[in-house]
């Protein structure tokens, strides 16, 4: 029997597909939203939340295919060793690896941590609304940036840094990553366009570490079976909803900046604490 209904899967993978690449906290998001839905947060619930990423990373594969599938043709400098050489070729994905790094080595230290952190609504809360009053001044204390700006292996190691903070729930992944490539003198389209590209490598990795555990878990092969169903449904609404929030927040961002998320980030996270405050459990158990 699954463990989460058709109708219930939709929603929670709506939100993740329009939330995952703004600003605005995706997991956060779907905290409050398995609160209101009334799902209980069983180990296959907290790993169907993770897994439905694996939807949301193919739509930025799926737009972005020619940066994914393209080697860099441009002549390697004079006195390039093989390994620099190497590198130079592979400089899309050299680049990803390197801001991934941080993320992927924090995140499967202190997985049990974080996993923790996601059940807080009261933290969710909070940080939308700390990250929000920052929105609403990023713009104009990062507004030096330039798409002529050169992507350094420093600048990317240092945004991969700035996803980290994401790791508390409520921050939003996109945001830290945007934030980071404008602190790094990026624009914001070209922020935005880093941030989904190093969305790949870091929610694949989640994705594929809560599934190994899953099925390494006791009774995990048959749980994955009985909710087979779900997943995929989950996976295909994420993928068709990402592919329309990813075209329409780049066209956004670009031309008003960020000033709207921002807004949006406190009223959701003042909401959520009223909310709490009149005894409205939110709270996953």
């Amino acid at each position: 029997m699954s463990e989460i209904t058709n109708l219930q899967a939709i929603i929670i993978a709506i939100v993740e597909g329009l939330t995952e690449f703004l600003p605005v906290s995706s997991t956060g998001h779907m905290i409050i939203t398995q609160g209101i839905l009334g799902v209980d947060s069983t180990e296959f619930v907290k790993a169907f939340t993770v897994i439905i990423q694996f939807g949301a990373i193919l739509s930025v594969i799926c737009l972005y295919w020619q940066r994914f599938f393209k080697l860099n043709n441009e002549p390697v400098p004079q006195g390039s060793g093989w390994l620099k050489a190497l590198l130079h070729k592979f400089d899309f994905y050299w680049k990803l690896l390197v801001a991934f790094i941080p993320a992927g080595v924090i995140g499967l230290a202190c997985s049990d941590y974080i996993d923790a952190l996601l059940e807080s609504v009261g933290v969710v809360a909070v940080m939308l609304i700390i990250g929000g009053v920052f929105m609403l001044f990023c713009d104009r204390i990062f507004n030096q940036g330039s798409d002529n700006t050169e992507l350094t292996e420093s600048r990317a190691f240092k945004i991969g840094l700035f996803q980290c903070i994401a790791m508390i729930p409520g921050v939003s992944r996109s945001m830290a990553t945007i934030v980071g490539g404008m602190q790094q003198k990026l624009s914001r389209k070209k922020a935005a366009e880093f941030s989904f590209f190093l969305a790949v490598p870091t929610m694949a990795a989640a994705t594929g570490y809560k599934l190994l555990k899953l099925l390494l878990a006791d009774g995990g092969m048959q749980l994955l079976a009985d909710n087979l169903w779900v997943l995929i449904i989950g996976n295909v609404v994420a993928f068709v909803v990402a592919l329309a929030a990813i075209k329409f927040f780049i066209g956004f961002v670009t031309k008003y900046g960020f000033k709207a998320f921002g807004w949006y980030r406190i009223v959701a996270g003042a909401l959520i604490l009223l909310l709490m405050a009149l005894g409205v459990n939110l709270t996953i158990a």
